[in-house]
């Protein structure tokens, strides 16, 4: 039997659609993954087999052949886990098919089946709009984030057995999580400077402005002191600008479940930082620091 779960890759800042494709055929046992999957997803099999086993569901002893669409798109990371398992519990007719249309899958999962966090809720919530879907079914920790992203119903699970309670409708979705508390440090304020009085104006303008700003002076003048308050008076992310950021946090795994960025970026690399680690780059690509000044102030 063949079933299709539609499920999504983070790519750069943004998420791109995947099919998980399981077809279950008579032979001896084997569980192969194609699809041009990178080691964490082909290892994902042993964790599909014991959390299906230890969930108590039966796991095909067949031939079952997965493959992840569109082949050319590299598959990175864990969050593949629970959309192959929802796969191979309808094709092997444990699962209504129905109860998966129009719905997207995401999430890690443990040997016991529990589901686990991933990064870039967010952009794949917002992919999910962008495809025209209803729900998305994701691990509970990361629900809070992607309800940010409007006109998609999101399905907060915790464990294998509750996304299936849940899809064949036996269980009622489980609420938004609590949201963390932000640990980030306080914005030093402009206003506790002192002297200065040509320098000020100047930073005033350029937040005003949003230009690029050049401190030059010896050492223990104040540059770096007087950079760090900039963004205390820059004007508050409005709410198309706090998803951007967001977005971009959540890729980077910077967030966990804070929910929405409501202060404006501030990046300040050490000077050995290398040229993939300012502008992004690695495989798969990663955002660096100037993608993570988006929308803030990158110091140098």
């Amino acid at each position: 039997m063949l079933a299709r779960v539609i499920t999504f890759a983070v790519d750069g800042v943004d998420a791109r659609r995947v099919w998980v494709e399981a077809d279950i055929r008579l032979g001896l046992p084997a569980f192969t993954v194609v699809g041009l999957a990178d080691k964490a997803v082909r290892e994902a099999r042993e964790r599909v087999r014991a959390a299906l086993v230890n969930s108590g569901y039966e796991f095909p002893l067949k031939r079952i052949t997965v493959n992840m669409a569109p082949a050319y798109l590299r598959k990175v990371g864990p969050a593949f886990d629970l959309p192959l398992a929802v796969a191979l519990l309808v094709a092997s007719a444990q699962l209504d098919g129905e109860s998966i249309e129009s719905t997207a899958v995401v999430g890690e999962l443990s040997l016991t089946g529990e589901v686990r966090p991933i990064r870039g809720a967010l952009a794949i919530a917002e992919a999910v709009r962008r495809h025209g879907l209803a729900r998305l079914v994701l691990p509970r920790a990361r629900a809070r984030e992607a309800a940010l992203v409007p006109d998609v119903q999101i399905l907060g699970v915790e464990s294998l057995e509750q996304v299936v309670a849940t899809l064949e409708g036996h269980a009622e979705p489980a609420p938004l999580p609590e949201p963390e508390q932000d640990a980030s440090d306080p914005v030093p304020d402009l206003s506790d400077v002192r002297g200065h009085n040509g320098l000020i104006p100047g930073l005033e303008v350029a937040a005003a402005g949003g230009h690029n700003l050049f401190l030059q002076g010896p050492p223990g003048t104040g540059k770096t002191m007087i950079a760090r308050r900039l963004p205390s008076i820059l004007p508050p992310l409005d709410p198309d600008e706090a998803i951007e950021v967001t977005r971009i946090q959540s890729i980077a795994g910077l967030r966990g479940a804070a929910g929405l960025v409501t202060a404006r970026p501030f990046r300040a690399p050490h000077h050995t930082v290398s040229a993939a680690g300012l502008v992004g780059g690695a495989n798969p690509p990663q955002p660096g620091e100037a993608t993570l000044a988006h929308r803030g102030v990158l110091f140098l």
